[in-house]
């Protein structure tokens, strides 16, 4: 009896290191067994009774088959390569890329207005096709290159960045935050004058006692002057 193996080649899948990604296998069900390999390790291999049986390598305790599709978890840089489906005898032949995201701003997350700076999304081992890209706060899709020079900082760039990094149909992203000081508000309290606030640092009613008695003065003056010239 011969055996017909088919070979259908599948999907390139890509993923961020440390978190998670889900191949499809090519098919949604199976009659008789299905097998999941990382090259030529076996990682996951299930019969038409049920039993599960898996290999030996680390992948396989980070990973999981979900009806035909393998989920694996807290993606590393060794888990990058072939990936293959075997689901009753046709073989489906999937890719697995990935990369890290690095974003940083220069000099300091916390800026003031007016201050410069520089926002930077590095991209470790960026597959081809892929793009990079700034979302800014405040905005609903990105717009700015994978490097971003503020030459004079504003409210608006206050908030939460976000590098993106979109491969094909699916989109990856690792936040940053920024903060912008601006300068306190000083209010200067009006001058209220009181009662006793006067001049020369005397009270208001001693210089209006020094007025009356200079009125009394001379008005005394006035009148002497006047009974002198009457006699």
């Amino acid at each position: 009896m011969k055996v017909i193996v088919l070979f259908l080649f599948g999907e390139d899948f890509f993923a961020k290191v440390g978190g998670k990604v889900t191949l499809n296998c090519g098919v949604s069900s199976y009659t008789r067994s299905l097998q999941w390999h990382h090259g030529k390790d076996l990682l996951h291999s299930v019969d038409q009774r049920g039993f599960p049986r898996k290999g030996g390598v680390d992948l396989v305790r980070r990973s999981v088959v979900r009806q035909t599709n393998l989920e694996i978890s807290s993606v590393r840089e060794t888990d990058a390569g072939e990936f293959t489906c075997l689901a009753d005898g046709t073989r489906h032949e999937h890719s697995l890329s990935l990369f890290s995201v690095l974003v940083s701003v220069h000099p300091s997350a916390v800026l003031k207005l007016n201050d410069e700076a520089t926002l930077q999304c590095e991209v470790k081992d960026q597959p081809q096709g892929c793009e990079v890209k700034w979302k800014s706060p405040n905005t609903k899709s990105p717009t700015n290159p994978s490097t971003v020079q503020l030459k004079s900082v504003t409210s608006s760039h206050n908030g939460v960045w976000e590098c993106i990094v979109t491969c094909d149909s699916n989109a990856f992203s690792q936040s940053l935050t920024i903060t912008v000081q601006e300068p306190p508000t000083t209010t200067t309290p009006p001058t209220t004058r009181t009662a006793n606030d006067c001049p020369l640092g005397l009270s208001c009613w001693m210089w209006i006692a020094i007025g009356v008695c200079c009125q009394f003065v001379l008005l005394i003056v006035c009148v002497t002057v006047l009974w002198f010239n009457m006699m």
